[in-house]
């Protein structure tokens, strides 16, 4: 859990990098291009390994699953349609303004409600492979939100091993990670 703590601590560094640069300026744009990248890589490792400990070890772990992963869903969707709008236009500071609310409730949801349940319940040895895995994952995982993307851990495994390295040459391409 510590990793996807540091993620959410990263996350949260580049939107007051976000807050700070001038609307519409390629700093701007940057920081919310690895912003997005961050939160794709992200709420992979999510899918893949913290949802199904969360339905394993929880008792009420399903509904747990089912809401986090409907608001990843919604996450990956504004990240879509922000990453084809117009960065000097009103729609993208309106996106951008609902991504950081919706990823700020989440990440309040998870560290401070499911994360202690989670590790009240869940076995000391199974915490910390589910940190390995999740390292593991991010490394190898796509950057570009899906938001049709399967949510079942074994599909966002096998996708995760097809679309991590297009996305990472797609990137390379466009001159994305240089921004």
């Amino acid at each position: 859990m510590e990793e996807l703590t540091e993620d959410h601590r990263r996350v949260r560094s580049l939107f007051d990098g976000i807050r700070s640069a001038r609307p519409g300026s390629p700093e701007r744009l940057a920081l919310v291009e690895r912003a997005a990248r961050e939160l794709v890589r992200h709420a992979t490792a999510e899918r893949a390994h913290l949802y199904p400990a969360v339905r394993r070890f929880l008792p009420d772990g399903d509904g747990w699953a089912e809401g986090e992963l409907r608001e990843l869903q919604e996450i990956e969707e504004l990240l879509k349609t922000l990453e084809a709008a117009d960065p000097a236009g009103e729609e993208f500071v309106e996106l951008l303004l609902s991504l950081v609310t919706r990823v700020t409730r989440h990440v309040v949801e998870v560290e401070q409600l499911l994360f202690p349940r989670l590790q009240a319940l869940c076995p000391a040895d199974v915490l910390r492979d589910l940190g390995a895995k999740v390292r593991d994952t991010r490394a190898a995982a796509p950057t570009r939100p899906r938001p049709a993307a399967p949510a079942s851990a074994p599909l966002v495994r096998l996708t995760t091993q097809l679309w991590g390295p297009l996305d990472r040459i797609r990137d390379a391409a466009t001159r994305r990670t240089r921004r």
